[in-house]
């Protein structure tokens, strides 16, 4: 029934594998007794200790769900085609129909001026809006993990659903260096 009643039926059971009478006994179980003083004064000791050491995770495999992702604008490059798009076509049609008439230079020349004046937008030429999206909000959906020691190269590589997961992929050691000033 509690740290300190396992320390006071240790005690007992000692005294009475070293032959104590059972008034011997009796009197050790009482409250204020010299056994149960010292059992109570060992409970906060260890409590204290326990209170006051640090544990260190030593090996962690846990699944991160992110809550938001925010981005910032991003320049976007644009194909030649795509700028041209509509035109394109009526430059091919003016070409034909210049071409016996001794004009398909001009409407090539009209065509090199156009691809001339729009180059300089290939390369982020146009921009994307950046990213607001959140998981409360439906718009996101992403996990990713965290680890210490071994890297499990991938989602797929734990399960932390259940107490056996958690046991198999989760240690917190108490290192003796972190605790020699405390003993």
């Amino acid at each position: 029934m509690g740290l300190k009643q396992d320390l006071i039926d240790a005690k007992i059971e000692a005294l009475k594998l070293s032959g104590a009478t059972d008034d011997t006994i009796s009197e050790a179980q009482s409250t204020g007794s010299p056994l149960e003083v010292q059992s109570e004064m060992e409970k906060e000791a260890i409590a204290k200790f326990l209170t006051e050491v640090e544990f260190r995770i030593t090996q962690i495999k846990a699944p991160v769900i992110l809550e938001s992702l925010q981005t910032p604008e991003q320049s976007v490059n644009v194909k030649l085609d795509t700028l041209l798009g509509e035109y394109q076509p009526i430059l091919k049609a003016l070409k034909q129909i210049a071409e016996p008439v001794g004009l398909g230079a001009t409407i090539s020349a009209l065509e090199g001026e156009i691809e001339k004046a729009i180059t300089p937008l290939l390369e982020g030429g146009a921009i994307l809006p950046g990213l607001d999206l959140g998981k409360d909000d439906g718009g996101l959906q992403a996990t990713g993990y965290v680890f210490i020691g071994e890297d499990p190269e991938s989602q797929g590589g734990f399960d932390v659903e259940d107490e056996d997961g958690q046991k198999e992929f989760t240690t917190v050691k108490l290192i003796r260096d972190d605790i020699e000033d405390l003993l």
